[in-house]
């Protein structure tokens, strides 16, 4: 029998499970090797270092994808939320030490997978199984698209710099005037890498200018710097 906390109604709108009906997915969940973990409010669930096999999913809750320097600096490169996989591309990778922590933000489910058994289907051969490994390959393509959005994001010297190329990207993306950071102030501060206390003086030096209005996790962007 499946987990409670394996809802497969929710796991049929996620993108690993793409085009596979629920009672599908119930069915191919002993093929995966999936099994349901609870972790609670700040615990790691993967630490730099692990090997890891499976391919996870946050089912309720979040993540943070981390990393730390010899000097404990921390380095956000992520947050996942119910729907969202994190750590595959290790497991793809194969005995590949993880540089990342994974920590619970909050109280957390993650469905864990076996790799080895999502992309090596069963003796039935099954299309849902295909389709799941399909599903998987085209995830780990936009993941490396978000990685290369990273870097590009970061490669301002300068922390104005930074700050605009994310905040066009994301007025770009979500189509409208007043824009959303999914991120507080200190885990926006880690994406860009630059220290929190010069990313808020620099915010507001540019609320003041008039090239931008925020509050909290609000941004409009009001005039081109360069004007």
């Amino acid at each position: 029998m499946m987990e409670p906390a394996m809802n497969t109604a929710f796991l049929a709108k996620t993108a690993l499970f793409k085009n596979i009906p629920p009672q599908e997915i119930e069915l191919r969940m002993h093929c995966l090797g999936g099994v349901v973990r609870s972790f609670p409010k700040g615990s790691y669930i993967h630490y730099a270092g692990d090997i890891v096999h499976t391919v996870s999913m946050v089912l309720k809750g979040q993540v943070i994808i981390e990393n730390d320097d010899l000097w404990g600096n921390r380095n956000l490169l992520g947050t996942m939320g119910p729907g969202e996989l994190f750590a595959e591309a290790y497991a793809c990778a194969e005995n590949e030490p993880l540089l990342i922590n994974v920590q619970a933000v909050t109280d957390t489910t993650v469905l864990m997978m076996d790799l080895r058994k999502v992309f090596h289907t069963c003796s039935r051969s099954c299309p849902q199984h295909q389709q799941i490994s399909d599903n998987l390959l085209h995830i780990l393509a936009q993941k490396n698209l978000a990685l290369a959005r990273r870097i590009l994001h970061t490669s301002s010297k300068s922390i104005r710099g930074r700050v605009l190329s994310y905040l066009s990207f994301l007025a770009a993306q979500q189509k409208r005037k007043i824009i959303t950071v999914p991120f507080n102030r200190q885990q926006m501060a880690d994406y860009l890498s630059v220290d929190r206390s010069a990313l808020s003086n620099e915010l507001s030096k540019m609320q003041k200018e008039g090239i931008l209005e925020y509050h909290k996790e609000s941004f409009k962007l009001l005039k081109n710097p360069e004007e």
